[in-house]
């Protein structure tokens, strides 16, 4: 029996992705999974330093030696992390916040890691809902909804937050991409086929609050590929309303 699981350190304190904990958090996934091996075990944005930490790849290189682990990656929050730890040979898989707001990632991390042979999940594909087209200016939060308290990073990475895009600007864009949609598809469903149309994904990986959502999510798989036209069009719009605001930063 295999799976994959996660745990979070703490992601501002460098030195606690150490053997000791590292160790005991894949033991405790173990017993607490009932599995004999964990699938795939991802580093969850550690804070850069630990990508110059070659210490901390060595423990998770040994407990796949030790037959606890099959596979290991990390999730990143800036390409510069991304490039920096496909270094380490052993290295599987890269998750990276890629979407039609955050396009960055396909100019060099892409084609290297397509070079590597590591997969990449893309996460936050719908820019915290943004992509959904389903937002207004009227739309509202709840106080422990990471959309009302972090818009500006206030307790973690900004990017995580609308992709790091300003919310109005957000709004503004998507009105631009909505005439883009097929008819028939649902704008979700645009976003996620865009993502895939690209060669170096793996998969990405939509969230849903509802089995509808899920459902609709998973048929954006199946349909026609975008024409080169229309990728043409996400591109301007990008460059054009949303790129100066996030491009450099991750």
């Amino acid at each position: 029996m295999a799976t994959k699981a996660g745990r979070r350190l703490d992601s501002h304190v460098a030195n606690g992705y150490n053997r000791v904990n590292l160790t005991a958090f894949v033991e405790r996934s173990l017993k607490n999974l009932d599995a004999e091996a964990i699938d795939l075990l991802q580093l969850h944005c550690p804070p850069t330093d630990v990508y110059y930490m070659p210490e901390t790849f060595g423990v998770l290189d040994d407990l796949v030696q030790a037959g606890k682990l099959r596979h290991y990656g990390v999730s990143v929050e800036k390409v510069e992390e991304a490039l920096k730890a496909m270094e380490y040979p052993n290295v599987q898989t890269v998750q990276i916040i890629f979407n039609i707001f955050r396009q960055r990632p396909a100019e060099l991390f892409f084609p290297e890691a397509m070079k590597r042979r590591i997969g990449i999940l893309a996460r936050v594909p719908l820019a915290s809902g943004l992509l959904t087209g389903k937002l207004t200016a009227h739309s509202a939060f709840e106080e422990d909804d990471h959309r009302a308290f972090n818009r500006h990073g206030e307790s973690f990475d900004r990017g995580e937050t609308f992709s790091g895009v300003d919310y109005e600007t957000g709004l503004q864009a998507v009105e631009e991409l909505r005439a883009l949609v097929p008819a028939g598809w649902t704008m979700p469903q645009f976003a996620l086929r865009w993502i895939l149309m690209h060669e170096a994904v793996t998969c990405t990986i939509p969230g849903a609050k509802n089995p509808a959502q899920a459902e609709d999510n998973a048929k954006a798989a199946d349909l026609p590929s975008l024409s080169h036209e229309a990728m043409e069009k996400v591109r301007a719009v990008y460059e054009s309303s949303i790129r100066s605001h996030v491009h450099n930063y991750w």
